[in-house]
This record gives structure tokens, sequence and C-alpha cells, in this order.
């Protein structure tokens, strides 16, 4: 039997798309798979990104307003966290549901 699910007001619809905007961006999405394994500091992500420093800066500033990192300073470095966890349980099953579809689309394309 298929779950129901809740009805979503109007707003909670709107917060859901903005989390989802937020996330929509590959450099984000590289930056938060940076911190997956611990706090880095700005120019630590700078280097495994491979983008410039005001880029990430900015994109940091972003997914912090946004609620998904943290960030402390230590004298004159800034070091980033993720603050909410759960966003890598959300990639990880669009990853899962992505590899599926493309070995869906394989096999059918092996069929031919």
């Amino acid at each position: 039997m298929a779950k129901k699910h809740k009805a979503l007001s109007p707003q909670t619809m709107q917060l859901v798309a903005e989390r989802f905007k937020v996330m929509s961006d590959p450099m984000r999405l590289q930056i938060l798979s940076s911190l997956q394994n611990g706090e880095l500091n700005v120019m630590e992500i700078v280097e495994i990104t491979g983008a410039s420093q005001p880029n990430v800066s900015k994109h940091l500033k972003i997914l912090q307003n946004a609620g998904l990192l943290t960030r402390r300073r230590d004298g004159n470095q800034v070091f980033y966290q993720i603050a909410d966890a759960s966003i890598f349980v959300m990639c990880e099953l669009v990853c899962e549901s992505l590899e599926q579809r493309l070995k869906t689309q394989a096999e059918a394309f092996l069929d031919l």
C-alpha cells in the first residue's frame, strides 16, 4: 500500500523550493561534498574545488544563509562545516535514482 503524504502548505512548498534552489548549483554541491568529512577553511575549499576564492566565498555565504553550513573564526581564518547532514541523505537518494535510471536506459539501448 502506498504511503500517503500530508498536503504541504504554500509556505512550506516555498521553503522546499528554496532549499532545492540552493542545492541546484554544481559548485555548491562540490563545496558541500568537500565538507562531508569535516570542517575546512576557505583556502582549503578553494584548493579542493579549483574555483576562485571570491566564487567560493559567494557560494559559502549562500549555503550558510540557507542554514546548510556553520562557520567559525579562528584568528584571520574562517572555517566552515556542515550544519544539516540530512543534505547528504537527499543527495544519496538522488544519486541512487539517477544510477537506476541510467542503468535502465543502458539496458534499453543494449536491447536495440
